[in-house]
């Protein structure tokens, strides 16, 4: 039994078994369980010959994870003791109350329940980056970080996100600008237009640009990702400025990877620059997107957008 929410994963387990029932020359006979399901057509089944194969596979279907009435056969089907039948029950996940009942016992005991556990949000990175090397493809953190904040968790997604990704790529490694063009390929604008705009102070360009890239459907997660990279970029430089000439002074700390190269133009306002209120406007803006705060995500990009421009005064949120 092959129990989860993850249907990727729970996919890729269920294919492995069939793969390997295959290679055994097993017979696959598909059962879809609802309440309506007639448990006496899988008891037949299992107690019939196959006229095509010696060894079978019988794979029981049954999202609810509730069998009703079918709880007792699954529990002697598991008891029995029939090398050439293979049960292969697909189900979300069970909750603490189902996971006790005896059919679920019964399998633990005869034979294998594989219980599919979500990838937590901080492994999810890494997790990216081992489907990418599984796939022959070299992807840098930023590019993976920008991708699982786009897929929100989705690991189907990201999985289709890598497999698009690696034709882009051509062999070559996958940065973040490569994950952002096979978002926008159609698009008249960018979100790096946007991050330089606002940066360089030039307010109408940049809330143009927002204003496009709204129409243009592009997700605010990305537009927020380029503005805060923008706002790192300018706050490493402010750093290097003032460790000039201190000893042991680095121009680079590693809390910094995901910053930007300013402009000349941006660099010019880097003294008058609020940064620490822009940050702290970012962090509320990133709780509005996920829904974590109250507020219209693009009512929150667009202050954002006018107070690194230099239109409107940073909030601090």
């Amino acid at each position: 039994m092959i129990s989860g929410d993850e249907p990727l994963l729970v996919g890729e387990a269920a294919d492995a078994i069939r793969a390997a029932a295959r290679a055994a020359g097993a017979d696959r006979q598909v059962f879809f369980i609802d309440r309506s399901f007639n448990w006496d057509e899988l008891r037949l089944a299992s107690q019939s010959l196959s006229l095509f194969a010696q060894r079978r596979l019988f794979e029981l279907r049954m999202p609810s994870g509730k069998p009703d009435k079918g709880a007792a056969l699954l529990a002697e089907l598991a008891a029995q003791s029939a090398p050439d039948l293979i049960y292969l029950i697909l189900t979300d996940k069970l909750d603490r109350k189902v996971s006790d009942a005896p059919w679920v016992q019964a399998i633990e005991k005869h034979g294998t329940w594989v219980p599919i556990l979500p990838v937590e949000a901080a492994a999810l990175p890494g997790w990216l980056r081992a489907r990418a090397k599984a796939l022959h493809l070299e992807i840098d953190a930023e590019a993976s970080q920008l991708i699982v904040d786009r897929v929100e968790g989705n690991l189907l997604a990201a999985q289709q996100e890598l497999e698009k990704l690696g034709l882009l790529a051509n062999g070559e490694p996958i940065d973040a600008a490569l994950v952002l063009r096979s978002v926008g390929d159609s698009a008249r604008y960018d979100v790096f237009q946007l991050a330089e705009a606002a940066a360089a102070g030039d307010a109408a360009r940049a809330l143009r640009v927002l204003l496009g890239l709204k129409s243009e459907g592009v997700e605010p997660t990305l537009i927020l990702w380029a503005l805060v990279r923008e706002l790192r970029g300018m706050w490493q430089a402010r750093e290097r400025e003032r460790l000039r000439g201190a000893p042991g002074g680095a121009a680079r700390g590693s809390a910094w990877n995901l910053a930007a190269n300013p402009s000349g133009r941006a660099l010019a306002r880097l003294k008058k620059l609020p940064l620490a209120p822009l940050l702290l406007q970012a962090s509320h803006t990133d709780r509005v997107i996920k829904g974590l705060s109250a507020g219209d995500p693009w009512s929150a990009l667009t202050g954002l957008t006018g107070a690194f421009a230099g239109a409107l005064q940073a909030s601090g949120i």
